[in-house]
């Protein structure tokens, strides 16, 4: 079974600074996308950022003069530094990593809980 392993998250003020971390499987290394969603409760899931194996980076609009995202390709990982958060920051965050092509795959993390306090 795959198993993304996140950190990071945690309780912080508005204003304050957090930074996530997801390690994936060595055994997935080679092409892929790696990405943070979050889901505040009563909300769908939404993509944060993103970040291919090639260097591609996205982020939304309403963080991506907040946070940076950050891959490390040799070790597979993708970090997520969050800065000036805000209450409407607040959900469980989930590291994603997908290939689209074969071999095909698309896991999860457990996720982990931000909440920024006003």
């Amino acid at each position: 079974q795959v198993q993304l392993v996140e950190s990071g998250g945690g309780l912080v003020q508005a204003g304050g600074s957090l930074t996530l971390s997801c390690a994936a499987p060595l055994s997935l290394l080679g092409a892929s996308t790696m990405a943070w969603y979050r889901q505040a409760p009563g909300k769908q899931r939404e993509l944060v950022g993103s970040v291919t194996s090639g260097g591609t980076m996205y982020l939304i609009d309403s963080v991506e003069d907040r946070f940076t995202i950050s891959r490390n390709n040799a070790k597979n990982t993708l970090s997520l530094q969050m800065s000036s958060l805000k209450p409407d920051d607040t959900a469980v965050y989930y590291c994603n990593i997908r290939r689209a092509y074969a071999p095909v795959f698309n896991y999860w993390g457990q996720g982990t809980q931000v909440t920024v306090s006003s």
